[in-house]
């Protein structure tokens, strides 16, 4: 019997050492981000997520300002949260490819201190027959625009003694975490922002400002419609396995996220699995999520790699039939 015990507390002390370890070393420290009376800029607020956050954000009691390139969508995104939650959001017209006229908008609309960088464009193409100025466009809006962004809106954010935690959220993709056919160009612009968002941390983290990566699948807006007609079919086949998102369940999942000051920030169980597949170096502020990804690294790398048994087995298959 005393050796069943002191087995089954040798069973315990591992992971509960795990556990109290990683309670001391995960950076940066948990915080949760105020949303009430505060001050949340959207871009690409007009449509899709952006205007499903400006909803919710504004129904939390936020004060909410959304960007965006088409006046005419903006007024009526403004008009439609009106309606639904009897606030006026702030509205201004720029594009983000543009940093004087976004650094205006944000001048005019004052300190921010949520910033949601959600504007993005999405074209899938194989790189071979990849039209050049689309794959700079992608690059431009998504990765450039968010780099505007984050710059004109990072001096009014800082100084946040009295203010509270402050947030920078950047929308990023699946296809931001594993590289999927057709979408060599889209999946580079999303990687990169990854890299932007583990080094950005680092450099705002003594400011009190928090940054959230946020990684939506495949989401249902009028904007996937459309991108929809240009896909090979190839990526749908291999990019079906994770499903699609309303716009509005991907922003509920995005803000509770934000408020609760994720680095990471998944919207399904594919992209929880993503997540931890692909934790690598970056920031976790939760010790129990850091005890999830140390313990089920291995796991899941098998798993990755019977994914991508599957992906190049459909592959294969595809360019025989073609044959």
């Amino acid at each position: 019997m005393a050796d069943t015990s002191l087995y089954l507390l040798s069973l315990l002390f591992l992971p509960l050492s795990l556990l109290l370890i990683l309670f001391f070393l995960v950076r940066p420290r948990h915080v949760s981000i105020p949303i009430k009376s505060r001050h949340v800029f959207i871009t690409g607020g007009s449509s899709g997520i952006g205007l499903a956050l400006a909803h919710r954000a504004a129904a939390d009691g936020a004060r909410v300002s959304i960007l965006a390139r088409n006046l005419e969508k903006l007024e009526a995104a403004q008009q439609s949260i009106r309606l639904a939650t009897g606030i006026d959001v702030a509205i201004y017209s720029a594009d983000v490819r543009d940093y004087d006229a976004v650094k205006g908008a944000l001048e005019q609309a004052g300190d921010v201190d949520v910033l949601v960088c959600n504007q993005g464009v999405f074209v899938p193409q194989e790189l071979e027959t990849h039209d050049l100025e689309e794959f700079k466009f992608m690059i431009d809006v998504n990765v450039i625009g968010t780099f505007h962004l984050i710059k004109a809106a990072l001096p009014g954010m800082k100084g946040r003694k009295d203010r509270g935690p402050g947030s920078i959220a950047i929308i990023s993709s699946q296809a931001g975490q594993v590289g999927i056919y057709g979408y060599t160009a889209y999946s580079a612009s999303k990687f990169a922002l990854r890299g932007m968002a583990e080094a950005l941390q680092q450099e705002v983290i003594a400011e009190d400002i928090h940054v959230s990566l946020i990684f939506p699948p495949d989401t249902e807006t009028p904007g996937f419609v459309e991108e929809n007609k240009r896909r090979p079919e190839l990526t749908s086949i291999i990019a079906a396995s994770s499903g699609s998102m309303k716009a509005e369940e991907v922003a509920r999942k995005a803000l509770n996220g934000i408020k609760s000051g994720k680095f990471i920030v998944p919207c399904n169980f594919e992209g929880v699995m993503l997540s931890i597949a692909t934790a690598g170096l970056s920031p976790q502020p939760s010790f129990l999520m850091a005890f999830v990804e140390v313990v089920a690294a291995g796991i899941l790398r098998f798993a990755a790699l019977c994914f991508q048994w599957n992906w190049y087995s459909s592959i294969e298959g595809w360019h025989k039939k073609k044959r």
